[in-house]
């Protein structure tokens, strides 16, 4: 996560793709396409899409990376 308020998360499945969401309040969404069908991909996308940040405990620690470099 090289670029200011960019937080990146690599998806690989369903599950993964929610918690990069809800834990770490990803922004950008990574797919390895070398590894997902097509149908895959597009589900991992859509719940990354649908899925919010759940604040709460995971905040403090999300604070903690720089906005800006």
């Amino acid at each position: 996560n090289k670029y200011p308020g960019i937080r990146s998360a690599l998806c690989w499945n369903r599950e993964i793709s929610s918690l990069a969401r809800r834990h770490n309040d990803a922004n950008i969404c990574a797919l390895p396409a070398r590894f997902l069908v097509p149908s895959e991909a597009i589900a991992i996308v859509k719940i990354f899409l649908e899925t919010n940040f759940e604040a709460g405990r995971h905040l403090t620690r999300i604070r903690k990376i720089p906005l800006s470099h």
